[in-house]
């Protein structure tokens, strides 16, 4: 740095710093009892990264940079102060939000610099606008789909895949041939529209239940856009923290779809979550067992051992805190109580355990799905809250599921389930749950979060 001016030594030791706290952000993350400093480390090393930006020499008029950032105040503020259960598709729109820039950058880019565009930076640019531009329209259809404006259901067609795929192919060959003669500048609007069109092509045939592996999914191409943006820009930050923003998206979309037993293409070309009749009408016809919140409070005041096991469910009935005043009830009784997390719970990697840490649960009592299934046969009560696929035995036992295969919470082991839904309705998949016919299984009808609540009362923990 012994060439550079004072303030781009200050530039680089800020992106530097920066640099270190978003890998120390990602560490801290992978576990609950440092997640907070994580999100903190990473909040930090943003601004450091923004400072060291609105420092830099090439920047000779601030005034629209500070009306940007106004607006963005404004529309940022409110997106933030969003219900919990409304996380995920305030997850979406920040891709697709981060998606627009790289798309819009990348297109400024371009203009810019052509036709005296060298091949090695058409090539990422190119890369920069497709993957931005599909992960724009792509994280606006899930955000939509999780919002339930659009439908959750697969819309599907015959030969969907390959068009969606011929799509794609067509704008890569586009960019392709930019590579190869940038000076054909007509050509480039195709490698940002056809991009746009496959977004929303990708998204319309994937179910509601496969939206937390197509978030993670969302995240990791926004990321590689961006390092692909920093390649156009000539930033090692930029570099840097969309190959961490990528890769850890790529890495945790594997693992989401090894908890479902799930290729890739299975999970975006599989039209998974569509409705069978056949099962809604044998449901008709099985009879099911009932309890009322004063035969459910009997049953686990009796109980030695406990197991909660949270869903969507819970998340929609914001249930949160009474899941808490239940635990604590049940504590002040010598119940051991744990919760058991399925990594696809809810509609995003997560998303159990945030709503549970915000309820102060503490973070020992929350185990993952190979941590509890060992302890069900053992367990006198498993309280499933709004739960669905993710503790459906045909998973295990039905060749002709569409879930078979998928590792799912083993309640069905424990002694007695009881399983807190509104109705018999299926889950995101689509499909029935045997769990909900055997002979240990009660099952609790009502709203999550008023039915915790009249648990909590008759165990005599309650309060309004």
């Amino acid at each position: 740095m012994t060439n550079l001016t004072g303030t781009e030594q200050i530039i680089e030791i800020a992106y530097l710093i920066a640099t270190a706290l978003f890998i120390l952000s990602l560490k801290w993350l992978s576990s609950p009892t440092t997640a907070r400093r994580g999100v903190f480390a990473g909040e930090l090393g943003m601004l450091l990264a923004i400072v060291g930006t609105l420092l830099h020499h090439g920047i000779v008029e601030y005034k629209w940079i500070l009306i940007a950032l106004v607006l963005g105040t404004i529309i940022g503020v409110p997106l933030g102060e969003v219900a919990m259960t409304a996380v995920p598709q305030r997850t979406a729109l920040s891709h697709a939000f981060g998606a627009l820039c790289v798309t819009l950058v990348g297109t400024a880019e371009f203009y810019l610099r052509t036709p005296d565009v060298p091949r090695f930076m058409m090539g990422v640019l190119s890369l920069e606008v497709i993957l931005g531009s599909l992960t724009f329209t792509g994280s606006l259809m899930a955000a939509g789909k999780l919002q339930e404006i659009l439908p959750q259901r697969p819309i599907t067609y015959k030969g969907q895949n390959i068009v969606n795929l011929g799509l794609l192919g067509v704008a890569i060959a586009v960019a392709g041939m930019l590579v190869a003669h940038p000076e054909k500048a007509q050509f480039f609007p195709l490698i940002v529209g056809i991009p746009l069109l496959f977004g929303v092509m990708m998204i319309i045939p994937i179910g509601g239940a496969d939206m937390p592996t197509v978030i993670s999914l969302l995240n990791s191409y926004a990321g590689l856009s961006a390092a692909a943006m920093g390649f156009v820009l000539d930033s090692k930050l930029l570099i840097i923290a969309g190959a961490l923003d990528g890769a850890s998206g790529l890495i945790l979309s594997v693992n989401m779809s090894k908890a479902m037993n799930r290729s890739f293409s299975n999970v975006l070309f599989g039209a998974f979550g569509q409705e069978h009749t056949a099962a809604a009408g044998q449901q008709e016809a099985r009879p099911v067992r009932s309890a009322t919140p004063e035969e459910a409070a009997a049953i686990l005041a009796a109980a030695n051992k406990v197991v909660i096991v949270p869903g969507y469910g819970m998340a929609v009935a914001q249930a949160q805190h009474k899941v808490r005043e239940l635990y604590d009830a049940l504590t002040k009784r010598g119940v051991d109580v744990k919760f058991g997390i399925h990594p696809v719970a809810g509609r995003m990697p997560g998303h159990m355990n945030v709503l549970l840490a915000e309820a102060d649960i503490p973070y020992d009592k929350l185990l993952d799905m190979e941590e509890i299934n060992g302890d069900f046969p053992q367990t006198d009560v498993a309280l499933v809250i709004g739960a669905n696929d993710v503790t459906n035995p045909a998973a295990r036992t039905d060749a002709a599921s569409p879930i078979f295969g998928m590792p799912i919470l083993d309640v069905d082991k424990a002694r007695t389930v009881m399983v807190i839904k509104r109705s018999m309705a299926a889950g995101f998949a689509g499909i029935d749950n045997p769990l909900y016919y055997l002979s240990r299984t009660l099952m609790l009808f009502g709203d999550a979060r008023s039915f915790v609540g009249s648990i909590v009362r008759e165990l005599g923990g309650g309060h309004e």
